[in-house]
C-alpha cells in the first residue's frame, strides 16, 4: 500500500499461474477517510469470498 499522492501511474501486474499460463492482476486505488477505505476493503473481501466460497 502506498499513499495515493506518491503514485504517478497504475497498470496491470503480470502473474504466472501454476498451470503455466500468464495472467494479469488489476491494481486498485483506495482513497478517502479511514472509514471510507475500511469500507472499500470490506467490500473487496466480501467479493473475494463470493468468488471463492469454498475457502
Amino acid at each position: 500500500m502506498l499513499p495515493s499522492d506518491e503514485i504517478a501511474e497504475i497498470g496491470d501486474a503480470p502473474i504466472k499461474l501454476k498451470n503455466g499460463n500468464d495472467a494479469r492482476v488489476t491494481m486498485h486505488v483506495l482513497d478517502g477517510s479511514k472509514n471510507e477505505i475500511e469500507k472499500q476493503l470490506r467490500q473487496s473481501l466480501e467479493a473475494f469470498f463470493d468468488f471463492y466460497p469454498e475457502i
